[in-house]
This record gives C-alpha cells, sequence and structure tokens, in this order.
C-alpha cells in the first residue's frame, strides 16, 4: 500500500511508473490518496497539505480496513515522499500487531529542503519495523552524504539511486536515466519484500 507525496497525488508519473513496475514484477499495489489530495482533485483547496503527524489516523484506519484481505500475503506500507513519512510514523504499532511485515519509502524527506538542521528522523533512530528506504544521491530533502551519517536503526535499509533527485532523476551528464532508476528502484522493493517473513 503506497501513499502520494505532498503535491502529487496517485495519477502523478512517478507514482504511476513505481506501481506499473511493481506489478510486472510480481507485487499487487494499492495506492492510497489521503483526503487533502482527493478535495484538490475535485476543486477543493491547494492550501499545503496538514502535518504528517495530522495523516497517521486516516492513513492507519485505511490499513486496518484493507488487511483483513490480506491474511496470506506480506503486507507493506509505505509511499513516496510524504507518504513514505506517515507511513513510517505508524510502522512500528501496526508490525507490533502484525498487521504488516515492513514499510517501504520512496525519497524520504529527511528534511525540508535547504535546512538539513530540521531533521524528521527522531523515531526512525529506534524503528523496529523491517524498512526499505530508496533515496536519491542527491535529494534535497536528504542526499547521500546526509543520510548516511544520521544514526538511523538497524533495521533501515537504504539502497541510492545513481545521480538521483528526489524523484530519482539523474543529470543528463550522468550516464544514468530515470527509467533506469525507476527499475532498480522496483528492483530493490521486490527484493525486499521478498526477503520479509510472513506477519506474526
Amino acid at each position: 500500500m503506497l501513499a502520494h507525496g505532498a503535491g502529487a497525488g496517485v495519477e502523478s508519473p512517478f507514482f504511476a511508473s513505481i506501481m506499473e513496475l511493481l506489478a510486472a514484477r510480481g507485487i499487487a499495489t494499492t495506492g492510497f490518496e489521503f483526503g487533502y489530495m482527493s478535495a484538490r482533485r475535485t476543486g477543493g483547496s491547494k492550501r499545503p497539505p496538514p502535518k504528517a503527524e495530522a495523516l497517521t489516523a486516516q492513513y492507519r484506519d485505511t490499513v486496518h480496513v484493507l488487511t483483513k484481505n490480506w491474511k496470506k500475503s506480506k503486507p507493506v506500507i509505505g509511499g513516496k515522499s510524504l507518504g513514505g513519512r506517515v507511513a513510517s510514523l505508524i510502522a512500528d504499532e501496526l508490525y507490533a500487531e502484525g498487521k504488516i511485515s515492513g514499510l517501504v519509502c520512496l525519497g524520504y524527506p529527511f528534511h525540508p529542503p535547504h535546512m538539513p538542521e530540521k531533521l524528521r528522523t527522531a523515531h526512525l533512530e529506534t524503528l523496529k519495523c523491517p524498512a526499505l528506504i530508496v533515496q536519491g544521491e542527491r535529494d534535497p530533502f536528504g542526499n547521500r552524504a546526509e543520510v548516511e551519517a544520521l544514526p538511523l536503526s538497524k533495521s533501515i535499509k537504504l539502497v541510492w539511486m545513481n545521480d538521483g533527485d528526489h524523484d530519482f532523476g539523474p543529470r543528463g551528464r550522468s550516464g544514468f536515466t530515470r527509467k533506469g532508476n525507476l527499475a532498480e528502484a522496483a528492483d530493490a522493493v521486490a527484493a525486499f519484500i521478498s526477503s520479509l517473513p510472513q506477519p506474526r
């Protein structure tokens, strides 16, 4: 179950590509859209999204509904940027309840752009739920040098997208491509999920 980022919903090119690539790798995916984004698409306010903490109840409630049909699977929650951050805030709770097997964050917003001192990582230092964070090496929300210096939980696996930005796009002269990075991201997610045990 993947939730979208702060400014682009489940119909964004990034989200659509990841969903398609995961499906091609045998990963059943459900896109989750927060209420504020649904309202935007139907003519509602385009104000900034609520704080991540204010979105956890909606994400949690949706997981509880969906997991009733996931008895013989390995439920994994996560999302792009804000969506992954919200999922990470409830991951340990749901993992302890046996509702999920893991967490996947695609482009985690470790801090606001150009504000590395404003970290959003306190809960990631003690995370117990198995987690995968796929991050662009140049991500302005947390680049490789910054993130590798953080005291993150050993339950978190980091996979780096070559020369990638927040959407895993590399610079033209780098020799890498967005398409290639997205495929590698999907490979990493599929491998991570296959390594997880069934939920307790």
